[in-house]
């Protein structure tokens, strides 16, 4: 997931399908408490795009 957000900023869904195109079985909801976890630990930066979304990127 790390390595997907060195190359830009994405949400929750992209990632999402990126990994399950990967192999990962893995669940929207699961990748968001990924997400959560990473941005309480300071690695990853949060915002809130223009259509309401929240992108992630990685904390510079």
């Amino acid at each position: 997931m790390v390595e997907m957000l060195r190359e830009r900023e994405l949400t929750v869904a992209f990632i999402t399908r990126f990994l399950m195109e990967r192999g990962f079985d893995v669940t929207r909801q699961g990748v968001e408490r990924a997400l959560r976890r990473l941005a309480k630990a300071g690695l990853v930066e949060t915002r809130v795009g223009n259509n309401g979304r929240k992108h992630y990127r990685l904390a510079r």
